[in-house]
Formats: structure tokens, C-alpha cells, sequence
């Protein structure tokens, strides 16, 4: 599945609100996320007006990986 090209920080941290994550702080232009579904597992996303598209495939692969799902599923769940 493509990756959606428009997507912001900002909009990727309100989408991964969804599968637990919370904001446990943020650095400069970072902000740290946490969840605690299928254990502790933390991610730094960029809060930039647009991802670039591998930033964005890093992240979103990462936290397929923690899920245990397929980076597909995890996209058509965060962006339907």
C-alpha cells in the first residue's frame, strides 16, 4: 500500500493515539510517544508541516513491528 504523502507530525501523532500512544515529551522540533499495549514501546516522531516519505515508512514499520501486524494493515488502520 502507498504512503500517504501529506501527513505532519502533528497529524501522526493524533492518528497513533488510536493504538495507545500518549505524549511523554517533547525536545526542540521531537516528541517522544509511549504506549504500554503489547508492552512499553516508544517512538520519536518529527513535528514538521510534512514527514518525508522514508521518516514516515521508518516509523510506521517500527511500530508494525511492535504490533505484530503488517505495515499494509497498520496504514489502513491509521489513515482510512
Amino acid at each position: 500500500m502507498r504512503l500517504p504523502r501529506d501527513v505532519s507530525g502533528d497529524d501522526l501523532v493524533q492518528a497513533l493515539k488510536t493504538f495507545g500512544y500518549q505524549v511523554t515529551r517533547q525536545t526542540g522540533s521531537h516528541i517522544r510517544l509511549t504506549t504500554k499495549e503489547h508492552g512499553e514501546h516508544q517512538i520519536t516522531i518529527p513535528k514538521h508541516v510534512s514527514l518525508r516519505v522514508g521518516t514516515l515508512s521508518g516509523i510506521l514499520s517500527d511500530i508494525a513491528k511492535h504490533f505484530e501486524i503488517s505495515r499494509d494493515e497498520l496504514i489502513k488502520q491509521l489513515f482510512p
